[in-house]
C-alpha cells in the first residue's frame, strides 16, 4: 500500500498544472462531454503508465537501481540546463 500512495503522490505533484491538464481543460471547454474526455484521458494515462511500468521493470532487472537514479538525475539536470539556455 505504501507504493500505491508514493506513486500517487509523486505523479499527482509532477502532473499538477502540466500541458496534459490544459489539453483536457480545452477539450472539455470546447463542449465535449466531460465524461467522454475523462474516460479518454484515463484510458490514455492507463496505457502510458502500463508501458512505463513494463519498461521500468525490464530496465530494473538489468541495470542496478543506483545507476538508474544517476542516469535519471543527470537527464533532469541536462534538460534543465538546455531549457535555461533556450535550447529546448
Amino acid at each position: 500500500m505504501k507504493a500505491v500512495w508514493l506513486a500517487f503522490g509523486a505523479i499527482f505533484i509532477a502532473e499538477l498544472g502540466d500541458k496534459t491538464q490544459l489539453a483536457i481543460l480545452a477539450l472539455t471547454g470546447r463542449g465535449y462531454s466531460a465524461w467522454a474526455v475523462f474516460l479518454g484521458s484515463m484510458l490514455a494515462f492507463a496505457v502510458l503508465t502500463g508501458i512505463a511500468v513494463l519498461i521500468g521493470d525490464w530496465v530494473q532487472a538489468r541495470i542496478p537501481t543506483e545507476t538508474i537514479s544517476k542516469i535519471a538525475g543527470a537527464s533532469f539536470v541536462t534538460i534543465g540546463v538546455l531549457m535555461w539556455f533556450g535550447k529546448i
